[in-house]
């Protein structure tokens, strides 16, 4: 080898091993820039008994954005109505040192044993949309007025019929649809010209709720009326009279206050729903979940207003999208 050839070859080597040390200090600054961005962050945790609501991607955006203008990181899982796997995912989060929890419970009581753990561990939990069996194990709950919202149907119910035969969907395992229903009882509790003729328990899932409503047809139930706990039950029962002409004159109530609902009571397949309104939930949740980890004094129970919709004030919201 010439001594120009071993010239080119030091060079080359030179140049190459600048370039990997370059690339070593790059990394390692990028490394210390990424340690000091997140070394005071906290981890906030989030549990929604199904995401297949859109319900809960719209109040979980509130509090995303929050957690994320506060400089801290958040943690999502969805259970999927599935109680096991909400415990094993919550399980899960506080290995990674979450500092808070907020979660909707799949079943009022099947998180008592996991949220024990939690708050011995120091996490403060929030619970959102329907309440814990015992509301003591949670630093904070915030829900919609649930009990009103069917109370607030009963009474539309009755002021649109003479009399009701009312198929109720609901959802044993939640407290929110628990008060649902217990609201409709309390508003057509005395008049007996509106009788519940029969209950499903539905999940609140519209694939649960569609073909139980149809076999509850197939077998001959008799109906004028159904009071659905959300809107996606309200749309399995629409779905489901569709496919009986015979039954076009059945009245369907819903709570939510979805846009489905809302285009639904607008063809006039849905006569009303009780709106609920996610955004303020998350809102409520964001403001609290800061003011606890502040050291600053919180309400340990939010109860928010619902508001009935149906054709009469539908030009009031946005018939497009959640409120």
């Amino acid at each position: 080898m010439g001594s120009r050839d071993r010239f080119l070859r030091a060079v080359i080597i030179s140049a190459y091993v600048a370039v990997l040390i370059l690339l070593y200090s790059t990394s390692m600054n990028w490394i210390r820039l990424s340690k000091k961005g997140t070394e005071n962050s906290r981890l906030i945790g989030a549990s929604y008994m199904t995401m297949n609501n859109e319900f809960y991607d719209i109040l979980n955006e509130q509090i995303r954005v929050r957690v994320e203008g506060e400089g801290d990181l958040m943690v999502l899982r969805d259970p999927g109505l599935d109680i096991s796997r909400q415990v094993s995912q919550i399980n899960s989060m506080l290995s990674m040192g979450i500092s808070a929890l907020i979660v909707t419970p799949v079943t009022s009581d099947g998180l008592s044993d996991v949220l024990d753990r939690a708050r011995k561990l120091g996490v403060r939990i929030i619970v959102v949309d329907t309440e814990l069996q015992d509301m003591s194990q949670a630093d904070c709950t915030i829900v919609s007025n649930n009990f009103e919202a069917g109370y607030m149907i009963g009474k539309y119910i009755m002021e649109k019929q003479s009399s009701g035969r009312i198929l109720v969907l609901n959802h044993e395992s939640a407290i929110s649809s628990t008060h649902r229903v217990s609201g409709l009882k309390e508003a057509i509790s005395s008049n007996p010209d509106y009788q519940i003729v029969k209950e499903i328990s539905c999940q609140g899932q519209y694939e649960i709720a569609l073909p139980l409503v149809e076999e509850y047809i197939q077998e001959g139930g008799e109906f004028d009326t159904v009071f659905c706990l959300n809107d996606l039950a309200g749309e399995a029962a629409v779905t489901a009279i569709r496919n009986h002409p015979e039954l076009k004159d059945v009245r369907v109530y819903g709570i939510d206050g979805s846009p489905d609902a809302k285009s639904m009571i607008q063809s006039g397949e849905m006569e009303a729903t009780a709106a609920q309104f996610p955004a303020q939930i998350g809102e409520a949740a964001a403001d609290t979940l800061y003011r606890m980890l502040d050291g600053k004094e919180y309400e340990s129970v939010i109860t928010l207003p619902v508001d009935l919709i149906n054709n009469e004030n539908l030009d009031r919201f946005d018939i497009h999208r959640w409120q």
